[in-house]
């Protein structure tokens, strides 16, 4: 059985967590709301219910605290894809699938969160320091996902390729999104894109 000091130490560590959390959510409903420029460490404590002494303590920099927040938002998506992965049905309806997947991740709230820090880190080099290893957290997870619906016997540069390929045109097209871009042009390029995916595969094993 716990003692009381093991058991206080873990509430305290939840308690923790739970904060931080509170604070990443809150920030990227700004990003997403307000966009970068209007999204202040005020209004994000505020948006938790927090002070700004407790956010202090989890991030010391507004730059941590975006990129921390982008971080967060993409593991929580990229948990949710990773965890139908296992469900999916084998041949090219898996990698139709797959890139279905990749495109609900990095469309709607992630896009719309990543294009507000990333054009802001255009001019803000603090800003930019902090979300450069997010952006390659991010390609690994997502080269992780993508292996697991080629197949981890493919080639390795091929794989990786494809990949840039896809998250490239998905971020494209997510921005075209944004923009207020043609919905039925968006969805006939990735069937497009998907048509063509198959095509390249299936001549590889031939």
């Amino acid at each position: 059985m716990a003692s009381p000091t093991a058991r206080k130490h873990r509430t305290q560590a939840e308690r923790s967590e739970r904060t931080r959390e509170l604070l990443l959510d809150a920030t990227v409903e700004c990003l997403v709301e307000l966009g970068y420029a209007h999204t202040t460490v005020q209004e994000i404590c505020q948006r938790a219910g927090l002070s700004r002494g407790a956010q202090q303590h989890h991030f010391t920099t507004k730059a941590e605290l975006m990129a921390s927040a982008l971080e967060h938002l993409f593991a929580r998506l990229s948990a949710q894809i990773l965890h139908t992965t296992a469900d999916l049905p084998p041949g090219p309806e898996r990698i139709e699938i797959g890139v279905d997947q990749l495109w609900a991740a990095y469309s709607g709230t992630l896009s719309t969160a990543a294009v507000e820090l990333w054009v802001a880190a255009r001019t803000e080099p603090e800003l930019r320091r902090s979300l450069l290893p997010v952006d390659r957290a991010l390609g690994h997870a997502t080269l992780q996902f993508y292996r697991q619906i080629i197949g981890n016997d493919a080639d390795e540069h091929r794989t990786e390729t494809l990949l840039l390929l896809t998250v490239n045109l998905i971020r494209g097209l997510a921005l075209d999104a944004m923009i207020g871009g043609d919905e039925t042009r968006r969805t006939a390029l990735l069937r497009e894109w998907k048509s063509r995916m198959l095509a390249e595969l299936a001549a590889h094993d031939d």
